[in-house]
């Protein structure tokens, strides 16, 4: 695996215009996909009514409000980004909820969690951080989970670029050049040797995209 990338090749943190306008844009290059296919994903998680779920760049808080809509009054969620549009956005969705909380917070850095949270969702943030951004991210989100508690990854699945249809190929050229690093990972087993274990995979854009479900050991 090409190790030669650097945080510069980084393209995860979106700022001004495409930032303001970011929820815009993903139904936009989803072809008006993009609500249907959150809104399964988000089922696919399994959010119980009380639990206490931290989401790890969670921009403009789209998909908290899905995941609110699961939740009682004894149920919670912790939105974590770093970019101040977005971040702005969401904090204007969240300003008058007692069950939502946004914070600034770098989700690669050390956080303040400790068996707290049922679930830790990270959607399309992954495959943009180099390797050893990603272990750290897993790492928080092992620390973070209680006990029996579930790291959900929606994200990229893994292919093989060469062998894929052109119009894959072609949204990869316009893609974070990590992604393609990304999808040639064993995710699966890189979770694995950080203890998770008892995985679900769900399945959408034709298998080119995954919620990846693994468990933090009881």
């Amino acid at each position: 695996m090409d190790s030669t990338y650097t945080r510069s090749d980084s393209k995860v943190e979106v700022t001004g215009f495409e930032a303001r306008h970011y929820d815009f844009f993903m139904n936009l290059i989803t072809g008006g996909t993009y609500p249907l296919f959150i809104r399964q994903a988000v089922k696919d998680m399994r959010i119980q009514p009380a639990d206490s779920v931290l989401d790890l760049g969670s921009g403009t808080g789209r998909n908290i409000i899905l995941m609110n809509k699961y939740l009682s009054e004894e149920g919670r969620v912790v939105g974590l980004d770093i970019g101040s549009e977005m971040l702005e956005q969401a904090l204007r969705r969240f300003a008058n909820h007692p069950r939502v909380a946004i914070e600034k917070r770098r989700i690669e850095e050390p956080l303040p969690y400790q068996d707290e949270f049922n679930k830790v969702f990270i959607s399309f943030v992954l495959h943009g951080l180099i390797q050893e951004d990603r272990l750290k991210v897993i790492d928080n989100a092992y620390r973070a989970l209680k006990p029996g508690g579930e790291f959900l990854i929606l994200d990229y699945n893994e292919f093989d670029l060469r062998r894929s249809p052109w119009l894959v190929r072609f949204a990869f050229k316009l893609e974070c050049p990590l992604a393609t690093d990304f999808i040639g990972r064993n995710l699966q087993a890189i979770l694995r040797e950080q203890s998770f274990d008892r995985f679900r995979v769900h399945k959408y854009y034709f298998g080119y995209v995954r919620l990846l479900a693994a468990h933090k050991p009881a």
